[in-house]
């Protein structure tokens, strides 16, 4: 029990240990859940599925910032089985890490595929696209994720992981088809599910930066021009707390919204957040955005954001209260390319 104890950053055996645990059983369980079909089954295993999906992702997140263990090989180890049940590992933990750790380090989002380009030479695509996002799917994210596939057949610096991607693609895939055959139920939920989770995913992201977007993440020795800027860091980053009255809501998210807490440590560990939250802040955040400003803003700007590649030149905290806020996508830190 002591070396277990000891594994975790911050006292944080019981909380770790909890947030996996509650992975492991909404995932798991969601998929039990699917498998039964039946009317009330089936609605409570998208959701299990999804947040657990969701909850993963952000164990993953935090442990590409070592927030969770007291070693890197613990916190990859950890990252790597996120990385799987959140269906991403098409792309690699440690690529993962990398880009979200440039975001950090450069002040800016940095990518390597123009996705706005490439839809916009294709204009039978973009128009699909634009409508899946009218009603509501996700169709810009689950290209990012089918480009996890692609990327290292179109990238020399990701040739390297031909044989993992199609191994793991031959795998997911090929089990996707037998639940298809034998409990298509279950394979509706699932990819139901899967647009649920990218959804809430992108927008928690969409929000949270007024960042420029750079296409150097390729480009190692590249210098943006706010790199290490701390002021310019916290002025264009936002806290996007799910409610500031019951704060225990925005464990929804694994309180990924206290954003501005977190960019000022990064590696603090998610109970902590809250608490450090109302220490820097006292309760009277700036840059903290309305939610319900955010939900109007996300559902007006739907289509519009398929190709937007920032929010403007306005105070970011005026137009989101406004429903003016367009917002920004493909900046999930599952999609490292």
């Amino acid at each position: 029990m002591q070396f277990y104890k000891n594994i975790w950053r911050d006292e944080g055996m019981v909380p770790n240990t909890l947030a996996i645990g509650y992975v492991l059983l909404t995932y798991f369980g969601g998929w039990a859940l699917l498998f039964v079909s039946t009317w009330w089954s089936l609605p409570l295993g998208v959701l299990a599925v999804a947040h657990g999906m969701t909850i993963a992702a952000y164990l993953l997140h935090d442990c590409g910032h070592n927030a969770l263990c007291k070693k890197v090989e613990h916190n990859t180890v950890i990252g790597r089985w996120m990385n799987v049940i959140s269906g991403s590992h098409y792309g690699t933990y440690e690529d993962m890490r990398y880009k979200h750790m440039r975001h950090h380090v450069d002040n800016c989002e940095p990518v390597a595929f123009d996705y706005r380009t490439f839809i916009t030479q294709r204009p039978l695509l973009h128009k699909i696209i634009r409508g899946l996002e009218w009603c509501y799917i996700p169709a810009v994210e689950l290209l990012m994720h089918t480009m996890l596939i692609a990327a290292p057949f179109m990238y020399e610096s990701k040739k390297a992981q031909r044989g993992r991607v199609l191994r793991i693609t031959l795998l997911r895939f090929s089990l996707f088809a037998l639940v298809v055959w034998f409990a298509p139920w279950a394979a509706l939920g699932y990819a139901v599910a899967y647009c649920l989770f990218l959804t809430f995913l992108r927008f928690m992201d969409s929000f949270q930066h007024n960042y420029e977007i750079f296409y150097t993440l390729d480009t190692p020795d590249a210098k943006p021009p706010y790199k290490g800027v701390r002021e310019y860091e916290e002025a264009n980053t936002y806290s996007n707390l799910i409610s500031s009255r019951w704060p225990w809501l925005n464990l929804l998210a694994l309180n990924f919204s206290y954003h501005n807490a977190h960019h000022t440590k990064p590696n603090m560990a998610w109970f902590r957040l809250p608490a450090f939250h109302q220490q820097i802040y006292a309760g009277q955040c700036p840059q903290q955005l309305s939610v319900w400003g955010q939900l109007k803003s996300f559902h007006y700007h739907r289509v519009e954001r398929v190709l937007a590649e920032e929010y403007g030149t306005a105070d970011v905290r005026d137009t989101v209260r406004d429903g003016k806020a367009v917002g920004v996508n493909a900046l999930s830190f599952l999609t490292a390319f």
